[in-house]
């Protein structure tokens, strides 16, 4: 199972747009996908347009509000076939007053503790992470192998990239496993200089990383509007072709991974 957070320290990169549509596409594909909403602000399901009962919050603690015991499989909800999410949303507030009282040697852990798919019935558990640095973002980042940060082709976007590696390297200290796997260049604008100059520069210092932009596309924010994900709404946009690609340089790296023998 690939873990994988989809993070980066700015908002309004499209982290939620990138992680619904690449969810949603990877399970088209097959794969079996929970997506888990790190936002107080339950976009996830908006962009789905479900309303799950339960999410994180009674994920992680085993309870809900009013204290009443819940199985973390009621926690789960069946957006589409394939694709499961546990809602975010306002009650992740009181989910981080919940880590910070934990003891200190299991505060970070907790997450990692508890999101352990029985018999590898998953083959993606992908994180949409809020901007900012807290006990949550902390567990999320201890919990996964792997990152992919959006980055806006616009204004100071090398900024909020810098802050986040502050994060990851700090992360990388607990978590040894933890690497920058993919930089996913978003809002991509043909009649701009500035877009086709931060790419570039994006694809001379991360040529590993760099993955093939995401253009900017209006249908990719009528979507969410409708409940849908941008293959569902308009399969034919230019934005449901750039994240077609995403998922499948995901499944190629995963199948080349897999050829690689490991003796030790």
């Amino acid at each position: 199972m690939r873990k994988i957070a989809i993070a980066m320290a700015k908002g309004g990169v499209g982290k939620t747009t990138t992680a619904v549509n690449l969810a949603y596409e990877l399970a088209s594909q097959g794969q079996r996908v929970l997506l888990v909403d790190c936002d107080t602000q339950a976009q996830v399901s908006k962009f789905l347009g479900v309303k799950p009962t339960y999410g994180m919050y009674e994920f992680v603690t085993g309870h809900d509000a009013r204290g009443a015991k819940v199985y973390r499989n009621d926690a789960i909800f069946p957006a589409r076939e394939n694709l499961w999410i546990l809602d975010g949303g306002i009650k992740l507030v009181e989910l981080k007053h919940w880590l910070g009282e934990q003891p200190r040697e299991i505060r970070h852990k907790c997450l990692s503790q508890t999101l352990v798919p029985k018999n590898n019935r998953l083959d993606y558990l992908i994180f949409d992470c809020a901007p900012g640095w807290d006990v949550l973002s902390v567990n999320i980042l201890m919990t996964v192998d792997e990152v992919l940060c959006p980055v806006a082709l616009q204004g100071p976007a090398l900024e909020g990239l810098k802050t986040f590696f502050g994060y990851l390297l700090s992360a990388q200290k607990q978590n040894k496993d933890l690497q920058l796997s993919y930089i996913l260049p978003t809002m991509f604008d043909r009649r701009t200089r500035q877009s086709f100059e931060i790419y570039q520069k994006l694809k001379r210092l991360f040529a590993k990383q760099i993955c093939h932009p995401i253009r900017h596309n209006v249908r990719l924010s009528e979507a969410p509007a409708r409940g849908k994900t941008i293959f569902e709404f308009d399969r034919r946009a230019p934005g449901a072709q750039d994240y077609q690609k995403l998922s499948r340089r995901l499944i190629d790296d995963a199948i080349r991974a897999q050829k690689v023998p490991r003796f030790f």
